[in-house]
Parts: C-alpha cells; structure tokens; sequence
C-alpha cells in the first residue's frame, strides 16, 4: 500500500514539477493525474490487466481509500459557508437561478459542441474496429 501511495505521489511531484517548471496553465495535479493514466494505459497495452486486477493492486487500494475520505474535505466547505447564512437567505432566489441557468447553459454548450464535433468527423463503418 506504500508503494501505491508513494506512485501517486510521484505523479503528483511530476505533474507539479512540469507545470512550475514550464509555466503551463494547468495545475500540476492535473497533469500528475494524466501521467497516471498514460502510464496505466501504457502498462495495459503490454501487459492486460485482468477483471478486478486493477482495484486489488496497490494503486488501487490506495486511491479506495482516498475515495472512501473524500466526503471529509467538503466539511471545511461546508463550516466556511455558516457565517454566510444571512446573504445565502438574502440572494437564495438568484443564487439558485444562477446556478439553474449555468447548468442548462452548460448542457447546452456541450451538445451543440458534441452535434459539431459528429458533423466534423467522418462517419465509421460498423467494419472497422
């Protein structure tokens, strides 16, 4: 389980490390992650990961347990909108409209990107792979 964590972290490093390093405008956990994933499709292509394999590795294991603690980090979240309550009542009606509206809009954007990127792309037989 060490060794998983310790791999995560790595990626993590890196992923930082390139993003300082280069000036990119993407956080470095975000690149750490994408370089987890390049590196498990990688591993996949060479040596397929049997059903359930996956999750009973070490990385595995550890990114469960990370999972199973996530619902803690909205608890700071959570204690740092309290003092809030006022204006929350106050603006409550435009707070959820806005979030309504901001929903929609992005569900919107995302099928009209999703209609123009199918127009774009040629049409795929069911022949090919």
């Amino acid at each position: 389980m060490i060794r998983g964590f310790a791999i995560l972290l790595l990626c993590q490093l890196v992923g930082e490390t390139a993003a300082r390093g280069l000036a990119l405008p993407v956080p470095g956990p975000v690149l750490g992650l994408a370089l987890l994933v390049l590196g498990l499709w990688c591993r996949d292509r060479w040596r397929p990961y049997a059903d359930g394999e996956l999750a009973g590795s070490d990385v595995g294991r550890v990114a469960a347990g990370l999972l199973g603690g996530l619902a803690l980090l909205f608890v700071p979240a959570g204690v740092g909108v309290m003092p809030y309550f006022g204006l929350i009542g106050q603006y409550g009606m435009a707070i959820g409209l806005a979030l309504v509206g901001s929903t929609l809009a992005t569900l919107l954007v995302t099928v009209g990107v999703f209609l123009l990127v199918k127009r774009l792309l040629p049409a795929r037989s069911s022949a090919e792979p």
